[in-house]
Formats: C-alpha cells, structure tokens, sequence
C-alpha cells in the first residue's frame, strides 16, 4: 500500500531531515514540498496526499490555519504537526491532527507514526463501511459514514446526527460502533459517539466530565474526564 506525503516546512533542513526519512521507508512516496502555508492548501487539492507534515510556524498563512483549512476540505488527509512549541496542541484537537511531533525528535519517532497510519489507512479500506444503514419503525435510511457527525443514546433511543439530519433507531451504541470500525469514531461517554474529525472545542463541565463542541451541528456531546485524556494520548501518539 502506498501513501502519498507532502512535507510543509519553512525550514530548508528540516525538509531535507525528513526527505531522507521518507525515502528510506517502503511504501511512501514524497509528492512535493512547500514552505508556506497557503501553498500547502494548494498543493494538498492538487496532489491529494495521504498525509501532511506542517510546521506550525510558516510565512504567508500559518500551518494551523493550513490544517484548518485542509481538515475542513480534505478530512481524508490526515495531518501531522511538527513544531518545537507544544502551546500549540490545542490547535491539533480542532481537526483531530494524526500526530503531534516535537522538535527535535527522532527519526524512529516519526517511522511509528507513519507505520501506524499506513495500518489505519489499510483497515479503514478494508473494513470500514462507506454506508451505515439506520432502520427503524417507519423506514430504513442508508446513511453515507463520512457524514455521521456523532451518535448518542437519550431515553432508550439511538440518534444518529448528520451534516443534514438526525435519525433515530433502536440498535444500541455498541452495535453501531462496532459498524464503525475506524479510527476516527471515538465513544467519548456511554451515552456519546463522537466523529473526532468534527470535534471543534472542549471546555469543562462540572468535576469528572467536559462539553464538546461540535461543527456543523448545534447539539453538544459529552466526555469524561478520563476519555478526554485518551484522546489527549491518541492526538499526541497518533494511535
């Protein structure tokens, strides 16, 4: 399986370091390089790579304005951030970044990661559904995936909310996640499944628990404390 790369870096060297990275592993190809943010939107609808390294400090438009931009309309590339400034962390959460690297790190650092997203990208051709069929009493709706903004459960009913609309059934959580074998369906709470690529912000509420924000719906979604810090550790692992 090969996967496409664009590195993003205004560091000359730093783009030279993981050149040499990537061309040492089997079943990567580097498809271009920029210094910039705005031409790194560019070049991400042009050549449509799998992943993106993006420094987050970068002239003309900065990298996490980038990742923004590239999150809201290429949500299959997954992104990941180098900087030498973990201040910035927060930023990776708004579009669920695959990974969060630091400066300097080392190259076996890097190697993980990518062999860990190329199992991903596998699995998720593998044995993701690209449709979800809902049913109900009154109809069966199918339901494109990439849509399914998060899931929860309310007085004994299952609500699927999409970019359009919300569906309901009576098939319980477990079983739709089960459905959804990919990285991106996390279950936040007992009572939540959340897309992470929509995840927008998370503030607390109350001592054990937070409210997640989420885009392009106005229903709020719920993680505990414990959760949050699992998906703390997927951001900064890339797991």
């Amino acid at each position: 399986m090969e996967l496409k790369v664009l590195i993003a870096d205004d560091d000359a060297g730093m783009r030279l370091v993981l050149r040499k990275l990537i061309d040492s592993m089997e079943g990567f190809t580097l498809v271009g390089e920029t210094g910039n943010g705005e031409e790194t939107v560019r070049l991400c609808g042009e050549l449509n790579p799998d992943v993106v390294f993006i420094d987050v400090k970068m002239p003309v438009l900065s990298g996490d304005e980038a990742a923004k931009q590239i999150a809201a309309t290429h949500p299959d590339i997954a992104i990941m951030f180098i900087t030498a400034h973990s201040e910035y962390m927060p930023d990776a959460f708004e579009v669920y970044a695959f990974d969060y690297l630091l400066k300097p790190f080392k190259a076996d650092r890097v190697r993980q990661s990518l062999r860990r997203l190329q199992k991903h990208k596998l699995q998720s051709r593998v044995s993701t559904p690209k449709t979800l069929m809902i049913k109900n009493r009154e109809q069966t709706v199918f339901c494109p995936v990439e849509d399914i903004i998060m899931i929860y459960r309310e007085s004994r009913t299952t609500y699927i909310v999409t970019q359009e609309e919300s569906y309901s059934t009576s098939e319980s959580l477990s079983s739709l996640l089960g459905k959804l074998s990919n990285i991106n369906f996390f279950k936040s709470h007992r009572a939540y499944i959340l897309n992470t690529r929509y995840i927008s912000k998370i503030y607390p509420y109350g001592r054990w628990t937070y409210v997640v924000k989420m885009k392009n719906t106005n229903k709020d979604a719920l993680i505990t404390k414990d959760k949050l810090k699992e998906l703390e550790d997927m951001v900064v692992s890339g797991s």
